[in-house]
């Protein structure tokens, strides 16, 4: 039975206010047993958020990770410093980061390896384009992205990884893949995963991302392969993202 994980990621959004009264409600919240949470704030609010969350169960994780370790890397924020922060989760290959900060295979392999090195466990982000996936090579992609990790890291390490299915063309649109789509992805992937690691990837978690929202997340987490969602605009709004959260803890756990 794989335990379901809701994560927002803030992205670049809010002030230290913003990210206080956030963290604050979130803290308030009403979770379950039954469900995993975590938030990314911002690297710069990460302390923050972490002082008003440490006594609750909502789990903090980073939205990127040097590639690079402790040293002259002037602007870098390290896998040490994350962990010290009381970071778990390190977001690895957000698309944002692939397409806007130039982020290729090379580097999203140091990452996951600094990410491991540092006891940070990786949410490994993947998705095609609307261009892919309209000319049939959605599963080349996403396959591809995947192999192109697999083949560069221990895989020892392999039961580690979370892995977030996030169709770049539903990501802020407001038009999230249907559970149709998303399901058939999160297959391929699961299946993916089975033939590397057997029955640790039976257990690996595969969130969808996508403009998930309340209206969709019922749904969406009723589909046999879909172990939770990266939540992005919702997660800042606090009744929002706590409506996907009892979506998922009513829904029923595999």
């Amino acid at each position: 039975m794989r335990k379901k994980l809701v994560a927002g990621n803030w992205k670049s959004n809010g002030l230290l206010a913003d990210a206080r009264s956030l963290a604050q409600a979130l803290a308030d919240g009403s979770w379950s047993q039954a469900v995993d949470v975590a938030v990314f704030p911002p690297y710069v609010h990460l302390a923050a958020t972490q002082a008003i969350l440490e006594s609750s169960p909502v789990i903090l994780g980073a939205q990127d990770i040097s590639p690079f370790w402790v040293g002259a890397f002037t602007g870098e924020i390290n896998g040490a410093m994350l962990a010290d922060l009381g970071c778990h989760y390190v977001l690895v290959g957000h698309s944002e980061r692939r397409s806007l900060c130039g982020d290729d295979d090379d580097a999203l392999s140091r990452k996951i390896e600094r990410t491991l090195s540092s006891g940070l466990a990786p949410i490994l982000c993947v998705g095609e384009t609307l261009e892919e996936r309209e000319g049939g090579r959605a599963r080349d992609v996403v396959l591809g992205q995947l192999d192109s990790v697999w083949k560069r890291m221990d895989h020892a390490a392999g039961p580690q990884l979370t892995i977030a299915y996030e169709p770049v063309w539903a990501i802020g649109t407001g038009h999230s893949a249907s559970p149709g789509e998303a399901e058939e992805v999160h297959r391929w992937i699961r299946t993916w995963l089975v033939g590397q690691m057997a029955a640790a990837g039976e257990a690996t978690r595969i969130l969808y991302g996508g403009s998930v929202n309340g209206g969709n997340a019922a749904e969406l987490f009723r589909c046999q392969n879909i172990d939770g969602a990266l939540v992005g605009g919702a997660s800042l709004k606090i009744e929002d993202f706590l409506e996907i959260y009892r979506h998922a803890a009513n829904s029923r756990n595999k």
